[in-house]
Parts: C-alpha cells; sequence; structure tokens
C-alpha cells in the first residue's frame, strides 16, 4: 500500500510541469535558430567574402 501512495503523491505533484514546459520551449527556439542559421548560411558566406574583401583592399596612412 506504501507503494499506491507513493505512486498516487507523485501522479499529484505539478512541480515538474513548468521544467517540461520550460525545457519544451527552450528546445523550440533552439530548433528554430537552427533552422535559420541554415537558411542563412549561403548568404553569410558571401558577406563575409564582401568583408574581407574590403579589409584586405584597404590602406592604413599614418602621420608620424
Amino acid at each position: 500500500m506504501k507503494v499506491m501512495r507513493l505512486f498516487s503523491r507523485f501522479r499529484a505533484e505539478e512541480s515538474g510541469a513548468v521544467t517540461v514546459d520550460w525545457v519544451v520551449l527552450t528546445a523550440a527556439v533552439c530548433a528554430l535558430v537552427g533552422i535559420a542559421m541554415a537558411g542563412l548560411r549561403g548568404n553569410m558566406t558571401s558577406i563575409g567574402q564582401q568583408v574581407e574583401d574590403h579589409l584586405s583592399a584597404a590602406t592604413i596612412t599614418t602621420t608620424f
């Protein structure tokens, strides 16, 4: 009977439900960020190449 009472109390406990909600929301946000990064991968490469070209062509002049 002690096991049944313990199981009954465990089923009635709701403090873990909030944790499950946060885990599910965090997983959803991570998945959306991953999808966004996968979609922007090609564009980020071309932007990075443009920045590299601009910086490598730049010169620094000093006055001393």
